[in-house]
């Protein structure tokens, strides 16, 4: 077991929580959609008695008649922070928390893997040999992602505003770096998005919604999106959401919504559905997003990629305010584990300005990722052995069976895959309980609805938000001080319950599938128009898992496992499944080398590098699991998944520049032999 060499601040107090039983009590939440929806929303924005009613049926009513709670304290802020050990505490092979850190090296995805996306590794490669330029690429990017254009781009959905004259300013910056040998870094270059939840100078923010939200200091750029531009990115514009991040869909009557790109009939979950979409279509290897009930991990699962949701408050989003402040973060969406890695380092700098990221410790450097080889090229080392430690995986079995079949079938085989001997991360799964888990999803729930609804003037905002949302902010604005401190108290519970099996299980990773639901289609096509839908029992499904790291402000990662057959009459294409590990306050490093491990499977048992690093033993017990895969459906006639490489080559060809004839993959082949 690992070792506990740090000390914290706000750590909970070790005690273990009640004994209850885990109920799957559905609630009787009607649907609504369409007209009246509309119709609805305007009369139960006006009807206290109907708004009552609704708050009652929801079950925020009796928070506090739960006897469990009697004598406990509330706890408001859910940030817990590690603190700098002393310099003799650490390991080469730990973290600070005593944790397997994932520096052993996190490589690039093999190139002939299957389903294989383009990593910022690829990328920087390109530009540092000159077989593509920063400016290429954006030159071939814009006019698949531009709505001000007629016909709109082919991906336009998944942007709200796109510059291009900011675009192209940021990609020929880049490229003269590149020319002039004097490349920043890993990430130079690299085309990106942004939510439209973060500031970003140049650009207006409105949360996809009618509202304007933008600052009125015109230079603002939230901190953690400063990080990457000071690396090089480019940023190719504000990105889709679900409406004030209320729900989990991405359904949104203002911008559009998305389509899930594996099919096309399914939504991409939200509320970062437009980052998801754009790295899961290929368009960009990692974004930003947000999470306050699952925003980053549910849209990863549902689109087959990957999101970590870091710990309470150790990213910056500065001068950005906060939608909800005790269960809100910032943090990244990803192609796969290693751009996750390199992505998150850097958002996750810490800003002196932040009363809570200034304190955590500094993340390992980009260093640790790669050799260290820079400026002129990046050699991919060997991959190294990594020293076997013994990591708990718990599982509270009644809450991880409450999930589809299908993904109940797919959770189920990634979690032996990750128990078997070929992983540093193998241990027997332990058993563990976790109480209230009902109550508490209710309890999240209503907290993060009061702190939503009270951002928002209720004259002047409330009455432009779209009609589920009315609904929502109207049941919202029934919340009694008592009630809200009774969600507290329980917040409290749990958090000291966490520290009682953090405490107990050093190391321990608390596993489960991201989503019970193998993906949600969109029912009817009136579900995405002006008026949307309100289908208040499937979004409280679709947050059973997730709510819990935003309401005690652990850190987790989604990462995908396998794929399911579409329901009946939805649509072409398998839904990609993605399964959750939530980890101890702090312990980032810790799920990152998990989802290192859990990428292999389907790599088929291969890391990152060059072929005859791999081990045996991982590709022996991944052979019979599934493979990644890249959408192969079609938007507007064209397949969903663009090759951005082969349409920068083209660009570059078309110029005169020096792109060579040979495909990217030949290209990789070759380097390949010769190492």
């Amino acid at each position: 077991m690992p070792s506990r060499i740090v000390s914290f601040y706000n750590y909970p107090e070790s005690k273990e929580g009640p004994e209850t039983p885990y109920v799957n009590d559905p609630k009787s939440n009607p649907v609504i959609r369409g007209r009246p929806l509309s119709i609805g929303a305007s009369i139960i924005s006006w009807a206290g008695p109907i708004q009552q009613y609704l708050y009652n049926n929801a079950g925020f009513n009796s928070l506090r008649s739960i006897r469990e709670l009697d004598g406990v304290e509330p706890r408001f802020d859910p940030t817990v922070i590690p603190l700098e050990p002393n310099a003799a505490g650490s390991s080469s092979s730990q973290d600070i928390l005593g944790h397997p850190r994932s520096d052993s090296p996190l490589l690039p995805p093999l190139q002939h893997a299957e389903g294989r996306y383009y990593s910022v590794y690829d990328f920087h490669e390109a530009y540092t040999s000159g077989k593509l330029t920063p400016t290429a690429v954006a030159e071939a990017l814009l006019p698949l992602i531009r709505r001000d254009t007629s016909p709109p781009g082919q991906h336009s959905v998944a942007f709200i505003e796109v510059r291009e004259d900011l675009v192209l300013k940021a990609a020929e910056a880049s490229t003269q770096r590149y020319r002039d040998g004097k490349s920043i870094g890993l990430l130079d270059g690299v085309p990106t998005g942004v939510k439209d939840e973060v500031d970003l100078a140049g650009y207006s923010k409105h949360l996809g919604s009618a509202i304007d939200f933008t600052s009125k200091d015109p230079e603002a750029t939230s901190w953690c999106v400063r990080k990457w531009q000071e690396q090089g990115v480019v940023i190719l514009g504000k990105l889709n959401m679900h409406e004030i991040g209320l729900d989990t869909t991405n359904n949104n009557p203002h911008y559009g919504t998305p389509p899930n790109p594996h099919n096309l009939s399914y939504y991409p979950g939200g509320s970062s559905g437009g980052s998801a979409y754009a790295v899961a279509t290929g368009l960009i290897p990692i974004a930003v997003g947000a999470d306050g009930g699952g925003s980053i991990r549910i849209p990863a699962s549902f689109t087959g990629i990957y999101g970590l949701k870091p710990s309470h408050g150790r990213i910056s989003g500065l001068p950005t305010p906060s939608l909800a402040p005790s269960n809100g973060v910032l943090g990244p969406l990803a192609a796969n584990m290693f751009d996750l890695a390199v992505a998150y380092r850097i958002l996750a700098t810490p800003d002196p300005s932040h009363p809570t990221s200034s304190l955590f410790p500094h993340p390992p450097p980009i260093s640790t990722v790669l050799a260290e080889s820079m400026p002129d090229t990046i050699t991919i080392p060997p991959e190294l052995p990594t020293p076997r430690i013994e990591i708990p995986l718990g599982v509270y079995q009644p809450w991880f069976d409450r999930a589809d079949p299908q993904v109940l079938h797919h959770c189920n085989a990634a979690l032996d895959y990750l128990t078997q001997s070929h992983t540093p991360y193998a241990s027997t799964v332990v058993p563990i309980s976790l109480p209230l888990l009902p109550e508490a999803q209710t309890a999240h729930a209503m907290t993060i609805l009061a702190e939503i609804s009270s951002s928002l003037n209720p004259s002047t905002m409330l009455p432009r938000l779209s009609p589920a949302n009315k609904v929502l902010t109207a049941v919202s604005s029934r919340t009694s001080a008592a009630d809200l401190l009774s969600a507290q108290r329980l917040r409290n519970i749990l958090m000291q319950h966490l520290s009682h099996l953090f405490q107990t299980h050093p190391g321990l990773i608390i596993m489960s599938p991201t989503t019970p639901l193998a993906g949600w289609p969109r029912a009817r096509p009136s579900d995405t128009d002006a008026h949307g839908v309100s289908d208040a029992n499937t979004s409280l499904a679709n947050m059973a898992y997730v709510f819990l790291a935003n309401f005690s402000g652990c850190p987790a990662i989604s990462f995908p496992v396998g794929y399911a057959a579409p329901a009946a009459g939805c649509g072409e294409g398998e839904i990609p499944i993605g399964m959750m590990g939530m980890s101890e306050w702090g312990t980032e490093e810790s799920l990152l080398g998990l989802g290192k491990w859990a990428e292999r499977r389907l790599n088929g048992g291969a890391g990152g590098g060059v072929d005859q690093v791999q081990p045996a033993a991982a590709a022996a017990a991944a052979a019979d699991g599934p493979r990644r895969k890249r959408p192969d459906t079609e938007t507007q006639g064209k397949r969903s998944w663009v090759d951005v490489f082969e349409a920068a080559e083209q660009k570059m060809r078309d110029a005169g520049g020096v792109a060579g004839k040979a495909s990217v993959e030949e290209r990789h082949t070759a380097d390949e032999m010769e190492l």
